[in-house]
């Protein structure tokens, strides 16, 4: 069974309308510290507070705030000795708002509330106490825990099989490490106020507390590039706590850590930074104000685990005979455990920011197929990233073997050929009544499950093999909030939102992946090319944030940021440096500025983008980049890859253009003023050089005139006002002459379906994307496609789960829904409802919690009637475009006499109001 929770938004909106019946001045909710609710590991000595407001009346908005912090809930509630107080502030910020640099001490919990005053002198209650923990800020304050092992090597060079990182060696090793098991038992002798775990387990660990895995999360903790970074996460374990004996247990797996060198099993790549290995420090605190702290050390004591075999590329065995019963609980004897060996080589370490991987959902079995006797196929009917969760009964020693896969060979069997062959779990069987187990450090993506080794429940079994009771597929994901609704009247549009929204589920993890099998590598471009898609959907501005911490330590010292981050391996040639790829290093920050509102970002971040637009100018010729991967996986005539329809060069250029005018921006904002200058200036050159390399001015459009050729350099500004209309014209002249048909790839397609919009032409973007004949959205669900493939035309020497062309969920969201951000603002303060009704859709209805609130936007339109209901959140405005010149209502009473209403345009085709916040159902007759 599937486990649903309830969108945080749903509540939100749910709230809304009882506070509308209700009367209810202002509330606040959704408080939040770091953009987290009630986070733990902060490192930053000012962190930011927003919260929402919510409120049953129209044309809300705040004029002034209070927030309070203190060191205790009780000194909160009483107003006593408050760390901080802002006093009332006359402002109408509610997000990314700073507190003063106050003396943040590490490991401490501080608790904070705020309260608002808006517009028509009410005044909000104080809003629920919220807190947010310190991290550990520097090495000293995790002094004196050491990092720990069963067995150390730490070679000086970082290991990678076919592909060689510049100075380094490839050395063999002698032999393969085993997975560790970590225990420590200790005595809590008086009443327990608090008690924090920080801790960090490479590759990854999964912690347990007197026998009970504490928490949900899976994968911990994310990927970096440790030779640089390891990432911590930091765990409240106050109530996991007994009087008298207590025992942390700890298992770690290899993860991107150290990759098997087994060539029996699957591997991408090669890489060995260190055998696995954990530090951790628990911090106890007394009712009586005492402390006591328990850190990874000698003291500890270790052995091999039951898991035999752990990759993150080639899958993981686990041996339940070699289980030693309550390993992890009071009174157990390990005597016969080794003392951990203390590593040398120290790390730096960071908080673990982005949302944590967990157990989102939970597939039963569609259908079981015997493919011949004794293999059976389990089919879950949805291609996911996750796991198998197994309950079996069998004799002991029995081994069972499952293989994921995509879809099937022609012959029935479980098909890894093209995302990443030969991958399996192996469970062996301890021979108990009913025993269960689900991988711990590593995953798949996949939609069938080949079982060998076992008989399904309720199948003969002559042989008296094991039998499984239950087989579950578990998709793991990281859990960033959803945020977005979509849903119309098309029903192969809805297909196609659900196609796409898999697969970026599945390539939410730790970073952004390309895929979740073969890869499973953060391969940039997706990130900034498909950032407003996965944003709309879900909340990412932690993932991306630590991405962006990833691309730093990636970036070498000549300011190329490789195009896979974390880089665990240097692939050759373009596949290590294209422009398309690692000007994320430019893109992000600036996304996350204006989608999240938080110009610290970009203030961290300036180095990094600095130095990779000095990498790119160093690079060119002319003002133009000829390097790279280009157009990665168009729609041409050969197999997909490197760019086929459109010229090595125009890609790379017109993104270094983009780099540009974003540094230009980022250094006005920032104040490097003369900076500003000079990005200005280079972008003016590169637009004179771009043209006269790319554009014909003869026939009236760029390059070969190909739909990524014409629609970058038009949306990107590097098109003469003079040209616009008539390179406008070409892109649907070549839509229309390829039969509607999508043929720009990876890096085209966004920009695309961008101009379109952009341009009134989303009757276009309807036509080439509401057909299932021509390769695309449509030809993919009708080959039987459950998330997004690599290729538009679903090749089966392809990935079955790629996000990178899932750009119209953008359109989904901007253009049917018509919400967009005002550019001119960040964060959705002031924003856009355009819905441009198009085809035979008649409505729709999407929503998306922005940094201020909910907003909706559902219309229909029925009997030459428009009908609009839409919500504005508190504190924000918006700007509606009416595509219609007829008169327009709400509620019987005319648009023009609502309060706060104003009209901003009026055309014979639409007409633009700027509205204040609330909910309002406007209707208006079609002319």
């Amino acid at each position: 069974m599937k486990k649903k929770t309830t969108p945080y938004y749903l509540i939100a909106l749910a709230v809304l309308f009882c506070m509308q019946s209700c009367s209810t001045p202002i509330e606040i909710i959704d408080t939040r510290c770091e953009n987290q609710h009630n986070p733990s590991g902060i490192e930053t000595s000012s962190p930011l507070f927003s919260w929402k407001i919510i409120s049953g009346e129209r044309n809300i908005y705040q004029t002034a705030y209070q927030i309070k912090v203190a060191d205790s809930k009780q000194n909160l509630a009483n107003d006593k000795k408050l760390i901080w107080d802002s006093g009332k502030i006359i402002s109408g910020e509610s997000i990314n708002i700073s507190c003063a640099d106050i003396s943040l001490q590490a490991a401490t919990r501080y608790y904070w509330k705020v309260k608002i005053w808006d517009n028509r002198n009410n005044e909000s209650e104080w809003s629920a106490i919220n807190t947010f923990r310190m991290g550990l800020l520097t090495p000293q304050d995790w002094h004196p825990a050491q990092w720990i092992a069963l067995e150390e090597i730490d070679p000086k060079d970082r290991i990678v099989a076919g592909y060689q990182l510049a100075g380094n060696t490839v050395i063999p090793l002698e032999k393969e490490p085993w997975m560790p098991q970590f225990r420590k038992s200790f005595t809590v002798d008086k009443k327990v106020n608090s008690a924090t775990l920080f801790i960090s387990g490479l590759g990854h660990f999964e912690l347990s507390m007197n026998g009970s895995k504490v928490g949900e999360n899976f994968l911990d903790p994310g990927w970096t590039n440790y030779d640089k970074t390891a990432l911590y996460v930091t765990f409240d374990v106050t109530d996991k706590l007994n009087n008298g004996e207590n025992v942390i247990g700890v298992r770690l797996g290899n993860g991107f850590l150290h990759i098997p060198r087994d060539s029996t099993r699957y591997r991408k790549l090669l890489t060995t930074f260190a055998y696995p290995k954990m530090i951790g420090k628990l911090i106890i605190e007394y009712t009586d104000g005492t402390q006591k702290e328990i850190v990874s050390d000698t003291g500890w004591r270790v052995t091999t685990s039951p898991i035999t075999f752990s990759s993150m590329y080639g899958g993981e065995d686990y041996d339940a005979t070699l289980e030693q019963k309550d390993w992890n609980r009071p009174g157990f004897d390990d005597r016969n455990w080794q003392q951990p060996v203390t590593v040398s080589k120290q790390i730096q370490l960071a908080p673990q920011i982005a949302p944590p991987l967990r157990v989102k959902e939970r597939f039963d079995v569609q259908e079981i197929i015997e493919t011949q006797p004794g293999i059976y196929i389990y089919d879950f009917g949805q291609n996911a990233s996750g796991i198998i969760s197994l309950k079996t009964t069998g004799p002991k020693g029995s081994r069972i073997t499952m293989r994921p896969g995509e879809y099937l060979t022609h012959d029935g069997f479980s098909n890894q050929n093209n995302s990443g062959y030969p991958f399996w779990y192996a469970y062996t069987l301890a021979g108990e009544e009913t025993e269960s187990w689900q991988p711990a450090f590593t995953y798949y993506g996949c939609r069938y499950i080949q079982v060998e080794g076992a008989i399904p429940a309720g199948y003969p079994n002559p042989y008296k093999q094991p039998v499984i009771e239950e087989l579950q597929l578990l998709h793991t994901r990281n859990n960033s909030e959803a945020v977005g609704t979509f849903s119309c009247s098309n029903t192969l549009f809805n297909d196609i939102y659900s196609l796409i929204d898999w697969s970026v589920r599945s390539n939410l993890a730790s970073v952004l992946t390309d895929c979740p099998h073969r890869e499973k590598l953060g391969w940039l471009e997706v990130t900034h090319l498909m950032s407003s898609s996965i944003a709309y959907c879900y909340d990412i501005k932690q993932m991306y944030t630590q991405m962006i911490g990833n691309m730093k330590n990636s970036q070498m010292p000549n300011g190329l940021i490789p195009s896979t981050s974390p880089e665990y391996a240097a692939f050759p040639g373009d596949f290590q440096d294209s422009p398309e790829w690692g000007s994320a290093g430019v893109i992000l920050p600036w996304f996350l500025y204006e989608w999240y509102g938080d110009v610290s970002i970009l203030a961290d971040s300036y180095k990094l983008m600095k130095k990779y637009t000095g990498y790119l100018t160093s690079r060119t010729q002319d003002n133009i980049l000829y390097h790279g991967l280009g157009d990665w996986y168009d729609l041409g005539p050969h197999h997909p890859g490197y760019s086929q329809l459109t010229s090595r060069g125009l890609t790379p250029t017109a993104i270094y253009y983009q780099d540009l005018h974003i540094m230009a921006q980022t250094a006005q904002l920032l104040g490097y003023h003369e900076d500003a200058i000079y990005y200005r200036n280079l972008a003016e050159k590169v637009k004179h050089a771009f043209n006269s390399k790319f554009f014909n001015k003869e026939k009236g459009y760029y390059d070969t005139g190909s739909q990524t050729a014409n629609a970058m350099p038009l949306y990107l500004g590097l098109a003469e006002n003079t040209y616009k209309e008539s390179i406008l014209q070409q892109i649907i002249q070549d839509v229309r002459l390829q039969g509607n048909s999508i043929t720009a790839g990876d890096i085209g397609l966004n920009y695309l379906l961008r101009v379109l919009e952009s341009e009134n032409a989303s009757e276009v973007i309807f036509d080439m994307n509401n057909q299932t004949e021509k390769p695309g959205y449509g030809y993919q669900l009708k080959q039987g496609a459950t998330s997004l493939t690599e290729s538009w035309n679903a090749l089966q020497t392809a990935s079955h789960n790629h996000c990178m062309l899932g750009h119209l969920m953008d359109w989904f969201y901007s253009g049917l829904g018509g919400i967009k951000p005002d550019k001119e603002v960040t964060a959705f303060r002031r924003f856009i409802l355009r819905p441009q009704p198009v085809g035979d859709i008649t409505w729709a209805n999407v929503s998306f919690n922005s940094p201020y609130g909910l907003i909706q936007s559902n219309w229909k339109i029925a009997n030459s009637r428009f009908e609009y209901t839409v919500s504005i959140p508190v504190n924000t405005t918006a700007q509606i475009h009416f595509p219609h010149n007829g008169d327009i209502n709400e509620k019987g009473k005319p648009i023009t006499r609502l309060p706060g209403v104003r009209l901003l345009s009026k055309t014979s085709t639409q007409s633009i109001y700027e509205v204040p916040s609330g909910n309002y159902h406007f209707t208006a007759d079609l002319k």
